[in-house]
This record gives C-alpha cells, sequence and structure tokens, in this order.
C-alpha cells in the first residue's frame, strides 16, 4: 500500500474536483427547472506531477523495495501503470481497498474502479467491501460507497457520477470488452448484449453512453488478476475508461509495466501469511492386471507396542473379494489373512520401517507409505484420494475443534455426474464419489470414536454421513446441479447460479452447528472457494492441468482460518500447525513439483 501511495509523493491533496455533469436528454421539456447542483458531478484531480518526477519516485521505491529500476514510464492506460505483485491468499484484496483509503486521504482522489475477469472474483471483491466496511470506517471515520456495474441498473452510474465521496464501482470484465468495435457499436446490433450497451447511446440512460459518464469522472482503476483479461480487445476498451493511472494486482503477472511492490510465495510463507501446503501423493507399480493389490496408507509409531502398519489388501469371502484395511505387525502372513489367496503366497512381513516408511515382505518385495501395488484401476485411485483426505481432515479437526475452529475439505472434480445424480422420479442420489465418500467416511470415523465420549466424540456422533458433505454446482432450469460452464478458449465459469451459492453459504459453512464438512465443487469454478477453514483439497479428476490451473485449486485455502467469533488465528495463536494444508494429488510418479512452499 505504501509502496503505491509513495509513487505520488508531491501530488498536492485537492478534493470535491467538479464539474458539469452529463445528465442526458431525457429532462429536456420538464417543466421543473433544476439548478446547477442536479447537475454537479465530482471527478479526480489532475495528476500534478510531470513524467520524469513520476518515475523518479518510482525509481526510488523499486530500488527501497529491491526491485529492478525502470528505465520510462508504463503509461499504455493513464499517467502510469503500477504492477503490484502478491502470492494468492496474502489479502490482495484487503490491501487495494486500504490502498483506495490512502489515496484518498493523502491526495484526494474519490473515483475508482475495480476490473476483475470473472462472475466469482468479482462476487468475493463486492463481498470484501461489505465485510470491512466497520474496519475501513474506524481507520478512516469513512465509508466506501460500492457498486456491482450491471446494464440492467444503468443509473448507478449517474449515483457514482454525482457522489463526491469515495467511490467505488467493481466490473467483470465480460460486461464490456465482447466484439468491441467502438465505430461500429450501436445499439440493437449482434455481439455480446452486455458488453454492447456499455458502449451504445442508450434510449433509457438519456440517449448518453455509460462509457462516456464513466470516463468523466477520470477514475483510478484497478486490475485484479490482469493476466486473466491481458486481450488486445480488452485493454483497448479499458482505454475507453480514461483511467487517471492503473494498478495491477496479481501473483503471476503475464504482461510488466512498473513493478513497486512484491510479495512473492518465499516471503509469504516466511512471514506466516498463508497456510503451508503439504502435498500427499501416492505411486502406482506393476499394473500387469495380476499381481495381487496392496496399498500402503501409513506406519503407526506407539510407545507401548512396535510399529505396525495401515495395509489395504484384498480378503476372499464365500461369494466375494473384498478390499479391506487391516493394521498388520512383522510375522503377519497375508496369505493367511487374506484367507489363502493366491497372490498373497509369500507376503510374510519382516519388518517395518518407520524411518524410512517401508514395509519389507519374506519374498523380497517391499512396499513404501503411500504407495499401492498390483491391479489398480481408475476407481481404486480415487477412492484411495478420497481415504487419505478424510483421514487427513479427521486429524487436523481433532487437532481444531477444541479451540472452536471448523475444519473443511474441498473436492474438486471435472462432471457433476461422478458425485451426484437423479433417479427416475427426480430425486438426487449419490453416484460414485459420492458413494465412496460415505462408505470410507463411516469406516475412519469407527476409528476417531473414543470410549470417553469427549465433546469431539459428541460433535461427530451428531452428524449424519449424509449432512456432512454438500456439493455446489451450477444449477439448471429444472433445479439440476449441472456442470458449470465456461466461456470458450476459457476455464473460468461464469455460471452465477454455482457462485451465488457458494457465496451465500460461506459464512455459515464456517459454524459448528452446520454439519457440512467435506465440499465438492467442480473444478472450473476454483476462484469462487478462498474459504479460509479449508485446510485439505483433493481433485478427483484426470491430470493435464497447468501449473497456473493447479496453482488455483491449492490456491483456495491459503487464507489463515477463523474461529467461532471470526477471529483470525495466526501463529501467535495456535502455533505452526494451523497453517498448514494438505493437498491430495495422484500421478505415477510423486509430484514433488507441487510441494510450493506457499
Amino acid at each position: 500500500m505504501n509502496s503505491v501511495v509513495k509513487v505520488f509523493a508531491g501530488q498536492p491533496f485537492q478534493d470535491k474536483v467538479s464539474y458539469r455533469r452529463d445528465a442526458g436528454n431525457h429532462m429536456a421539456g420538464n417543466l421543473f427547472a433544476y439548478d446547477d447542483e442536479f447537475y454537479m458531478g465530482f471527478s479526480n484531480a489532475p495528476i500534478a506531477l510531470n513524467q520524469n518526477q513520476l518515475l523518479k519516485n518510482i525509481q526510488d521505491i523499486q530500488n527501497n523495495n529491491n526491485i529492478k529500476e525502470s528505465s520510462a514510464l508504463a503509461k499504455h492506460m493513464g499517467a502510469c501503470s503500477l504492477d503490484v505483485e502478491m502470492e494468492t491468499g496474502t489479502g490482495k484484496t484487503y490491501v487495494y481497498i486500504k490502498t483506495m483509503f490512502e489515496l484518498n486521504k493523502r491526495y484526494g482522489w474519490s473515483k475508482f474502479i475495480v476490473v476483475v475477469p470473472s462472475i466469482a472474483i468479482r462476487e468475493g471483491v463486492q463481498k470484501s467491501f461489505q465485510t470491512m466496511q466497520d474496519h475501513f470506517m474506524e481507520q478512516y471515520g469513512k465509508k466506501a460507497r460500492f457498486f456491482v456495474y450491471t446494464s440492467k441498473n444503468l443509473t448507478d452510474i449517474d449515483s457514482f457520477s454525482s457522489s463526491a465521496d469515495l467511490s467505488v464501482m467493481i466490473i467483470n470484465v465480460q460486461a464490456f470488452n465482447a466484439g468491441f468495435n467502438k465505430e461500429k457499436n450501436k445499439e440493437g446490433r449482434g455481439g455480446d448484449k452486455a458488453a454492447r450497451i456499455i458502449f451504445s447511446a442508450r434510449d433509457d440512460f438519456g440517449s448518453r453512453k455509460p462509457i462516456d459518464v464513466i470516463a468523466a469522472n477520470r477514475p483510478i482503476v484497478i486490475l485484479d488478476e490482469p493476466q486473466k483479461m491481458g486481450g488486445k480487445k480488452t485493454q483497448e476498451a479499458l482505454k475507453e475508461f480514461h483511467p487517471l493511472f492503473t494498478l495491477n494486482y496479481s501473483a503471476t503477472h503475464k504482461e510488466h509495466h512498473d513493478l513497486v511492490y512484491v510479495l512473492d510465495a518465499l516471503d509469504a510463507y516466511r512471514m506466516k501469511l498463508v497456510k503451508k501446503i503439504e502435498v500427499k501423493g501416492f505411486d502406482i507399480h506393476n499394473l500387469r492386471g495380476t499381481d495381487g493389490y496392496l496399498y500402503l496408507e501409513n506406519i503407526i509409531i506407539s510407545p507401548k507396542k512396535p510399529p505396525m502398519a495401515r495395509l489395504e489388501f484384498e480378503i476372499k469371502y464365500d461369494k466375494s473379494i473384498k478390499r479391506e484395511t487391516r493394521i498388520v505387525g512383522v510375522d503377519d502372513d497375508l496369505y493367511a489373512l487374506s484367507k489363502e489367496m493366491e497372490q498373497y503366497q509369500g507376503y510374510h512381513i519382516n519388518d517395518i520401517d518407520p524411518i524410512r516408511g517401508v514395509v519389507t515382505f519374506t519374498n523380497g518385495a517391499e512396499i513404501h507409505t503411500g504407495e499401492a501395488l498390483g491391479d489398480v484401476s481408475e476407481k481404486d485411485i480415487r477412492r484411495v484420494q478420497i481415504r487419505e483426505t478424510i483421514r487427513s481432515h479427521f486429524e487436523k479437526e481433532k487437532e481444531l475443534y477444541n479451540r472452536g475452529i471448523k475444519t473443511l475439505s474441498l473436492f474438486f472434480i471435472d462432471k457433476v455426474e461422478n458425485y451426484r445424480k437423479y433417479d427416475e422420479e427426480g430425486n438426487e442420489v449419490n453416484s460414485e464419489y459420492g458413494q465412496m465418500f460415505e462408505e470410507e467416511y463411516i469406516s475412519i470415523l469407527n476409528e476417531y470414536l473414543t470410549l470417553f465420549n469427549t465433546p469431539y466424540d459428541q460433535y461427530l456422533k451428531r452428524i449424519d454421513v449424509h449432512a456432512t458433505h454438500a456439493g455446489y454446482f451450477s444449477i439448471d432450469k429444472k433445479g439440476h446441479k449441472v456442470d458449470s460452464k465456461t466461456k470458450r478458449g476459457s476455464d473460468l465459469s461464469d455460471d452465477e447460479s454455482a457462485y451465488e451459492l457458494i457465496l451465500k453459504d460461506k459464512e455459515r459453512l464456517l459454524s459448528l452447528d452446520n454439519p457440512v464438512r467435506f465440499i465438492f465443487s467442480h473444478s472450473a469454478l476454483r476462484e469462487g472457494w478462498d474459504n479460509p477453514n479449508v485446510f485439505q483439497i483433493c481433485t478427483l479428476k484426470h491430470g493435464g492441468d497447468s501449473t497456473t490451473n493447479k496453482r488455483q485449486e491449492v490456491g483456495r485455502g491459503l487464507r489463515l482460518c477463523v474461529n467461532q467469533s471470526g477471529d483470525r488465528m495466526d501463529e501467535q495463536v495456535l502455533g505452526s500447525r494451523v497453517w498448514q494444508r494438505e493437498c491430495m494429488h495422484w500421478s505415477r510418479v510423486f509430484l514433488m513439483n507441487m510441494h510450493w512452499m506457499i
């Protein structure tokens, strides 16, 4: 915040810069005369510093922040274009809102536009303004007047222009960039309706173009995640806002301007501003379809007995063969335990090494923690992922429950039908992942229930397995959950129905009175889930996503958790373990590249 504000050192304070506002021709012929006050608008004062002064200020800040000096001003949108690099989950939205208040306090600038790349981020930004109103009122003695631009309510623009208060317009890029053509864009033409309206002279808006009314305010434009909206058409359209200057906030800038501040992943980790990531992975070997199946979940260490292994293998029954998890020790014979299944001949446990995380057998075979051997299908892989996510959830939840902290786990899936489906009568029922979840949950729950009936035991017993998991997906016209829609060539969902559900329940999910602890959501909704109490994230879909997409998924749970009173729980309150979070991924090779220290 200070780095941005100091760029304009030497700028005189000047507020309430007035101009005669275009009120439109809908007042023509009105019998009542309006005084000058009706037509009064307020804009940002121009920048008084010359280019050399601005560049000198930027270079001084870059030197203080150990950033490479700019040789010239980036002026593609306004007097300058400043980049702020902040890692996901470090409070980027808070920082740029506070920057608005500080710029208003120091220099009197009062008109701001926040541009975002998706509906999810737009709704999240609006929510941030709502929840932080009292906080900034205490700090600055004023509240920001904010609104979300919609072509259905253009009168908000008049209020934005006529207000002398700190005013903010939040707009998603789809509202103005689709098919932009300044010369050809007229009311009634084809193309994207919402994007067309902002550039058209509207009869219902006094024959004015909304963009002209906005631009007269000389707003300061803030781009949230500009790398997702860097196309030429978008850049050309943004210039029509006539920004005083532009601020770009992102963790991964594609286009670079004048960088004034960097908070990278390592700094965020060292400063303990986010949770630590722990990636769980497991390897698959010997996929010939003929070997006996084995999966080593973990090795159990106890001061009272030798190390034991939690091992999953197949057991033969009269009419079926089932895969079950058993706790086994040295000298146990899997051939006997499996009721004499031939593939386990020679699998007599020779040693359990907790240091290396290895179980060895008398036939020379060995298996490492998190490793699966033998005939493993895609279904097996997903079951193991679900199981390990549930187990990690219980471990974290047991630790945090008595501190009044709700623990959440998040599953990303690529198809709704893999989690929930509809029967012939239209009732919603479990599909493959939903069924797997409930089976594994009940099994692991029984391991965590004790005989002492502790408050945590009572909490677990109150929650029904069917009520503790829920899906947040797009809704079709029949009220059915469906896969989220995305724009062609993009992985960002533009389906408002899913985001409404997510954001509506965001705070409610933090309450221990709400039984939902496991959330299933569509992979396209990565940006919608900035919930501070997500501690486990599991991706139940095929690989192939880019590193950026994986990073977005991981970023859904980076924020530090809060307790039942909404108080932020940092290291000073809970110690180092509270900011650890686990991610469940699978590949044939352990995903070391996912172990970012964020």
